[in-house]
């Protein structure tokens, strides 16, 4: 059976002739403007005839004029189909102004462009890169034995969609965080999201009124999250990151979002101390500021229990608690969750319905089942120990090979570790040259807004194994003190 031909072709009357033209240029034109794409098989001529109403030598004149043409291949005995049209003559078209941003687009759009894909770890001999977590250790076995178990029950589930996600995930999410963060929240506070990226656009939606809503972010700073509130036609107001976390001396008076990340700040790794988190609280029950706590990846302390959530602290519903999974699972689960005051909860999961429905069904239902029977929390503390020990091998490299040109920032959580430049340098070069080395390494630098940003390099752990993580230190070490002797611009 051939494949019904959707291009509509439509026809003049017979007595007006110009049939074999029409047939001609509607089938070019639906190969220029992509409607027909390349390796397609177009109809045997006598079956197009006969759906055209046309006879058979018209349709035959027709492919064979593509054919001289380019359009079109004939393969003896098989049939004919589409080429490749850049290689057969193209419409002209106006000139294009790449460097010109197309007035169309809003403001902040003629800024971006797709972003390039990442280079893969296969591209480097010790890779630090930040955000990733150690995907070999998970127990995939057991994820695919509940995902089997999650698409039989689905397919007897007739429920309606969810936008604030399946009652079983958000029972689980709200159990699990309660344990393990002592964040106070029931099953009804949860909002589930495609990720950390999600929550931040959708939360970004309801709490901006475009140009207006000063929102604060730290600076240096997850860039998503930054672009995020940008997007949303917030004015951006960085502020400096110090030893205690975000510095709220400086936070003004107007600023009606606050964005955080106090467990492990991003990327310098630094906790917000007691004193600091207090005092963030009580600036926003004074100013009536909503803060954003983005606890990304505090699961995997180092030692010792960690500060409360800032979440677990407020008593006047200031705060609304953004977790995912990426980063205590895998990064391709892209499932996080929200845990919203009451005011918040009506407007976030309309957003999140208009936005994209709900969260994919079968991946909730296998999550839910793997938090409900204790997986989560075993491989946390599995991953919780292995982390530990690749961040104490990490550290004491650094003390040993780098002591004169790098100190290591405190942390106590997390899969990366920072470390500021003694005298300042250009972290981003060095970064650079780490790379073309075979050593990735993320710059301080990249993730700043201020003038003055942190000078120093980043180091995730979660990708390279302890035993390279020492011989990846050492010949970063000598590659900065050759820059340094030979008086390199690094």
């Amino acid at each position: 059976m051939e494949p019904i031909f959707e291009l509509p072709i439509f026809l003049p009357s017979k007595r007006s002739g110009g049939l074999l033209r029409s047939v001609h240029v509607q089938l070019r034109d639906g190969i220029v403007d992509g409607r027909l794409q390349p390796g397609l098989k177009l109809p045997p001529s006598r079956q197009l005839a006969s759906m055209l109403g046309v006879s058979r030598n018209t349709v035959m004149a027709a492919y064979d004029l593509l054919v001289s043409e380019g359009y079109l291949v004939g393969c003896a005995g098989d049939g004919t189909y589409v080429t490749d049209i850049r290689r057969a003559p193209q419409r002209s078209s106006a000139p294009q102004h790449k460097d010109r941003p197309d007035r169309r687009l809003a403001p902040f759009w003629r800024k971006y462009s797709t972003p390039s894909a990442p280079a893969g770890a296969a591209s480097f001999r010790y890779d630090f890169r930040t955000g990733y977590p150690d995907i070999k250790r998970f127990p995939f076995d057991i994820w695919r034995r509940l995902s089997g178990r999650a698409a039989r029950a689905l397919s007897q589930d007739s429920a309606h969609d969810e936008p604030q996600g399946r009652v079983s995930l958000r029972e689980a999410v709200a159990k699990h965080v309660s344990f393990a963060r002592a964040v106070a929240c029931k099953s009804d506070d949860i909002v589930i999201v495609n990720g950390t990226r999600d929550a931040l656009n959708l939360i970004a939606r309801v709490l901006v009124t475009p140009g207006e809503t000063r929102v604060v972010v730290e600076d240096p700073v997850f860039p998503p999250l930054r672009n995020s509130f940008a997007a949303a036609g917030a004015q951006i107001l960085p502020v400096p990151v110090d030893a205690e976390g975000l510095v709220v001396e400086r936070l003004p008076v107007d600023a009606r979002v606050i964005c955080v990340s106090p467990s492990h700040q991003f990327p310098m790794g630094v906790p917000m101390s007691a004193r600091r988190r207090a005092a963030l609280l009580d600036f926003a029950r004074t100013f009536n500021a909503v803060v954003v706590e983005d606890d990304y990846d505090s699961e995997f302390r180092i030692e010792g229990r960690p500060l409360d959530a800032l979440q677990t602290l407020d008593r006047g519903e200031h705060v609304l608690y953004v977790g995912t999974f990426s980063k205590s699972l895998f990064p391709k689960i892209r499932i996080g969750f929200v845990a919203v005051p009451p005011w918040a909860r009506n407007a976030l999961v309309a957003a999140k319905s208009i936005s994209d429905g709900y969260t994919a069904v079968h991946a909730q239902e296998t999550l839910a089942a793997f938090i409900a029977e204790g997986h989560l929390a075993r491989h946390v503390r599995k991953m919780r120990r292995l982390y530990a020990e690749r961040h104490t091998v990490l550290l004491q490299a650094l003390l040993h090979h780098c002591a004169d040109v790098l100190q290591p920032l405190p942390a106590n959580a997390g899969v990366h570790l920072a470390a500021e430049l003694i005298v300042p340098r250009n972290g981003r070069r060095i970064a650079k040259a780490a790379r073309s080395a075979g050593i990735c390494v993320d710059s301080l630098e990249r993730y700043g807004s201020l003038q003055g940003a942190p000078s120093g390099l980043a180091f995730g752990y979660g990708l390279i194994e302890a035993e390279d993580i020492e011989p990846g230190i050492r010949n970063l070490a000598r590659l900065i003190h050759k820059g340094i002797e030979t008086s390199t611009d690094l």
